[in-house]
């Protein structure tokens, strides 16, 4: 409705003015253009719908593509180092854990993981970043979520998902490949049926 609370109305023909929508009564707006596109306070001319769908179609092999590179960048070291994660304390790549992960109740057990992998560095460094902005730590992939997912969404830049809601947009926010990935060991073993 914005630029159509008034009263104007076209005054038709024959009068020697344009067919503009004027606004009704006396006071300093009467007789002055309104409602149309074009006039002071008018509508616009062609407003977004809210019904039109957004959307970009992308080819199927061009992001099988894109989801396959992107869990690739997560078992290299050097990819995902240089994507600003700190990794000096992390044994080996990729991350592949247990899946009594899963089962984690609270953030202090979440918080014990990390050190235990040698991750905890990163999630500091997300925590210390500028405030305002929003930084990418550590992903967790699970194949069922049995509490990890409340226990560790207290770590500002932590993201838990299930392996099949995973996309390149996790895996490499930002276009950026390399994320910090923590897989569990059940979560591996359906990428091959999910990513094919």
């Amino acid at each position: 409705m914005a630029g159509k609370h008034t009263s104007a109305e076209s005054r038709g023909t024959g009068l020697d003015l344009a067919r503009v929508p004027r606004v009704k009564g006396g006071g300093p707006r009467a007789g002055a253009g309104a409602l149309a596109p074009g006039t002071v306070g008018g509508r616009e001319a062609h407003p977004p719908v809210a019904e039109k769908k957004i959307a970009k179609r992308l080819n199927k092999k061009e992001r099988r593509l894109a989801i396959r590179s992107a869990i690739a960048a997560t078992a290299d070291r050097q990819i995902v180092s240089s994507r600003g994660h700190v990794v000096d304390d992390v044994r080996g790549f990729p991350l592949i854990v247990v899946d009594d992960i899963q089962e984690l109740k609270t953030a202090k057990e979440v918080q014990s993981l990390f050190v235990a992998l040698g991750v905890w560095a990163d999630v500091l460094r997300v925590k210390e970043r500028v405030k305002g902005r929003s930084g990418k730590g550590p992903l967790i992939v699970i194949a069922d979520d049995r509490g990890i997912g409340r226990a560790a969404s207290n770590y500002s830049g932590v993201d838990i998902a299930k392996v099949e809601n995973v996309n390149p947009e996790l895996l490499a926010p930002g276009t950026h490949p390399g994320r910090l990935t923590i897989w569990a060991e059940s979560a591996v073993g359906r990428l091959d049926e999910l990513f094919r």
